[in-house]
């Protein structure tokens, strides 16, 4: 066979095997001599897709007549939350460093597929988030203060509101997948129309789980989204030395679900496949896999150090797509919005952010014979001498 390599720029360390496997998108493609068996319509192929993009990262529109058909307030609350987001991340983030937080991953950069994936939902729909997808969770209805519990390691962290449809962030990369395959069959099984949204990184389409729920979803046809978030790198490992696959959405195919891949930097096109791919869902049309390739401004977490698999140059490329700059300029171009407004709702982000961690500051504290009473209506014996030596 004769290889022929999409056009690429492949690394110069790599073996000719090696670049065989691992350039996302650019995949090699083999090109069968003339007679062979592996050539005809017997053979399985697909082809490289273009992400759906709506708004160019000037502001300006590529797709009018793909433009959602939002009124100027819903427009203006989209650009609200993403902004109180970026500043909330940035809040977030300092408060890791002081000790306040624990376990805590930046968003910053991600809002758009964030925000955009969380606001095409209805409020009964079912959210089973990774573990950062905070942002998500909260505009469902979490209060703040629990998710920063959440990330202290409280117990309380958990008490999901009895009117809030979501689950905490699974901290297992793609065990979340499975979850919501559970709630969405409990939602078929009731007739309930009704769609699950779960949420994980280009590394947890690596994982074992990611395949197993798309082909369970897609066998039983349940109302659930899979949705990714192509931020290049599984923590430090670049998508390209993950999967040979064109795309992540191309992993659709074989599980015999839609795949679509969008530009995760342009909330109004993240929006709108959501929305559809909910729409869908409700009405029996079965699973969805969206793509959003996106970017993270910030460390995978407070413990890395991104300067160490990535470049000035690359950030500085993604940088001139900032979803906020992006949509900003849209807003601006229709009179909707203006940098006082971001002003305004930064500083109404910071304080909500200090008000909130007050509170999850002035829970009780957590002790174990409490943790135990959490977990047990009628605690066995031994754990209740478990429980004494704790007291």
């Amino acid at each position: 066979m004769e290889q022929v390599y999409n056009e690429c720029e492949t690394d110069s360390v790599l073996s000719e095997t090696e670049r065989g496997g691992i350039l996302m998108g650019k995949a090699i493609i083999d090109r069968p001599a003339a007679g062979s068996v592996l050539a005809g319509p017997h053979v399985v192929e697909t082809k490289p897709v273009e992400p759906l993009r709506i708004l160019a990262p000037d502001g300006s529109v590529l797709r009018p007549d793909l433009v959602p058909p939002l009124a100027d307030e819903a427009l203006k609350e989209l650009m609200r939350r993403m902004v109180f987001t970026r500043a909330w991340d940035e809040r977030a983030v300092n408060l890791g460093r002081q000790g306040r937080l624990g376990f805590y991953a930046p968003v910053s950069g991600q809002e758009a597929s964030m925000i955009g994936s969380e606001f095409a939902l209805n409020r009964d729909d079912f959210i089973c988030p990774g573990y950062r997808d905070m942002p998500q969770i909260v505009w469902h209805g979490l209060p703040m203060h629990q998710a920063f519990l959440y990330s202290r390691g409280h117990q309380h962290g958990g008490r999901i509101p009895e009117d809030v449809h979501v689950l905490m962030p699974q901290i297992i990369i793609g065990a979340q997948l499975l979850h919501a395959n559970g709630v969405a069959l409990a939602f078929k099984l009731r007739n309930e129309r009704r769609a699950v949204i779960t949420y994980t990184g280009d590394g947890g389409s690596s994982e074992g789980d990611f395949y197993e729920a798309m082909n369970f979803a897609g066998v039983f046809r349940l109302p659930v989204i899979f949705f990714v978030q192509n931020n290049g790198y599984a923590i430090t490992t670049p998508l390209t030395r993950q999967t040979a696959a064109l795309s992540v959405a191309h992993k659709a195919v074989a599980a015999g679900i839609r795949g679509v891949q969008v530009d995760g930097m342009d909330v109004l096109a993240v929006y709108a496949a959501t929305k559809e791919a909910a729409e869908l869902a409700r009405n029996g049309d079965g699973p969805t896999l969206i793509e959003a390739v996106t970017y993270r401004y910030r460390p995978h977490s407070m413990a890395d150090d991104p300067s160490k698999y990535r470049t000035k140059t690359e950030e500085e490329e993604w940088n001139r797509l900032d979803p906020l700059i992006r949509f900003g300029r849209f807003l601006e171009a229709k009179g909707l919005w203006s940098e006082e407004e971001t002003a305004k709702v930064r500083e109404e982000a910071k304080r909500t952010v200090n008000e909130e961690i007050r509170k999850a500051e002035q829970a009780e504290k957590m002790t174990v014979p409490g943790l135990i009473d959490s977990m047990f209506e009628r605690t066995p014996p031994h754990l209740e001498e478990q429980k004494a030596e704790f007291r």
